[in-house]
């Protein structure tokens, strides 16, 4: 395995807490790949049997595992049922089906495992209900991620919230300290090296009107990049278009992820057709509303979560047995439309799974003296994945406003666990945001190489003059 300096990052970084958050310590790091998973999951299952052991890989296929982009577009377009086939594969069959289900009538028995907003949207909707089953613990990343989280947890630190040190290629913060820590986890995970997506977001009335946004998304990882390691200075590239509609059409955005606050924190630039140049965009994170969302996505909302800490303080509450969203491949599925997902007030709840799993519970309160239109945040992180799977988001009056959820499911061909499609329901408006919607379009392209130089402003400047 290559080796580079270890990572120094700061992301959008303005206000330290006092002092360096410690590394964990020997006795805890040294049961890591042991009662412990190699990111630092419990490998048991629960007391009760409710939640299992942690298989990981052993879920999947050995087929699976070695699909390439070409394979699972053939199968897209020509075998939609050999691809769905493939992936409910990864479930025991005694797993297809749900084992309960939760409506407002029964909610209070089952109150304790669920989230405040998943509560609120059961008291809101009187058709919404979760299907609960029994869950599979596939998650699971590369040896060489495992190999180097081991090695995180007695080196690296974070410095206030925005700057770890000392972490190298995989998880830095296996053993968390803090709710900064934990967060770090979920934005430095692995997620392949680079990838070009085809992304399809819509914004959902509640009449059951959709305003659908295409774009392709371009991007390349820099930390955890096992093939092509970075020096430290940057974690991420990212370059996106939208191709529809035709009122945003065109608009190329272009974001490095630096990692020293003293280079400027994230760097990004905007080319819009109307106005027919590269501007630099200074707008790009916090609570700035991000192109084609009508106002119901922020930037730093973006991949559930994204950019700088500094405006919020960070609780690490702890783990819980929550039920959250996962193993989504039903709700993926080719053999789906667009207009079965997206029905009104939320997606269809005939396909979404719930499962009872572990999550790290993390809580974000507004600093004194900043803004931010979410004055809390409550974070539940999937303790095998590191992955955001629900956020309750709650507005200046201490009132919940929005609830987020990823649709958690693992890609073993990667292998890394993501979200699709990602979600923001607005219990003000009663609309609601998906992104992330795969399945009336290609596979995202995840052996799509890039050089560094493709996300410079001045290649953003020839794709401009290209269009």
């Amino acid at each position: 395995m290559r080796t580079t300096p270890f990572l120094v990052c700061s992301t959008l970084a303005c206000l330290f807490w006092s002092g360096l958050q410690a590394a964990a310590p020997a006795e805890e790091a040294a049961m890591l790949g042991k009662t412990l998973t190699p990111v630092g999951a419990i490998r048991a299952g629960n007391e009760s049997g409710s939640i299992p052991a942690w298989t990981g890989a052993a879920n999947f296929p050995e087929e699976s595992k070695h699909y390439t982009p070409e394979v699972l577009e053939d199968m897209r377009k020509n075998d939609p049922e050999r691809l769905v086939a493939q992936f409910r594969g990864s479930l025991p069959p005694e797993m297809l089906e749900p084992i309960d289900v939760i409506t407002k009538d029964n909610m209070a028995e089952h109150a304790d495992r669920l989230t405040a907003g998943h509560q609120a949207m059961l008291r809101e909707y009187p058709d919404f209900e979760m299907h609960i089953y029994r869950p599979v613990r596939g998650a699971f990343f590369p040896d060489e991620i495992y190999e180097e989280t081991i090695k995180n947890a007695s080196r690296a630190t974070l410095e206030g919230t925005d700057s770890v040190k000392n972490a190298h290629l995989g998880f830095p913060f296996p053993i968390p300290n803090n709710g900064a820590e934990a967060i770090w986890n979920h934005k430095l995970k692995f997620r392949g090296t680079s990838a070009r997506r085809y992304n399809n977001q819509a914004i959902v009335r509640p009449n059951g009107d959709v305003l659908l946004t295409k774009l392709t998304e371009d991007v390349k990882f820099k930390y955890a990049n096992i093939d092509d390691p970075g020096d430290g200075k940057l974690f991420a590239y990212y370059l996106s278009e939208v191709i529809s509609p035709a009122r945003v059409a065109g608009q190329i955005t272009l974001v490095h992820e630096t990692a020293d606050q003293s280079s400027g924190g994230r760097l990004a630039w905007i080319f819009t057709p109307g106005l027919g140049r590269v501007n630099r965009a200074p707008q790009v994170g916090y609570d700035n509303p991000a192109v084609g969302t009508d106002n119901e996505q922020y930037n730093d909302q973006i991949d559930v979560f994204n950019g700088a800490l500094d405006r919020y303080t960070w609780k690490l509450v702890g783990r819980k047995e929550m039920y959250i969203p996962y193993n989504a491949y039903e709700l993926n599925s080719p053999l789906v439309s667009y207009d079965d997902v997206l029905t009104p007030n939320f997606i269809n709840p005939d396909l979404v799974r719930y499962e009872l799993h572990r999550v790290w519970v993390v809580e974000a309160d507004l600093r004194d003296g900043v803004r931010h239109n979410f004055a809390k945040r409550r974070f539940y992180l999937d303790e095998d994945s590191w992955s955001i799977a629900v956020v309750d988001c709650y507005d200046a009056r201490g009132e919940l406003w929005k609830v987020q959820e990823a649709q958690l499911l693992t890609a073993p061909f990667i292998p890394t666990t993501t979200g699709s499609p990602e979600l923001i329901y607005d219990l003000q408006t009663h609309r609601y945001f998906a992104t992330a919607l795969t399945n009336e379009d290609s596979i995202t392209d995840f052996t799509r190489q890039f050089t560094d130089a493709y996300f410079t402003p001045s290649n953003l400047k020839r794709l401009a003059r290209s269009r």
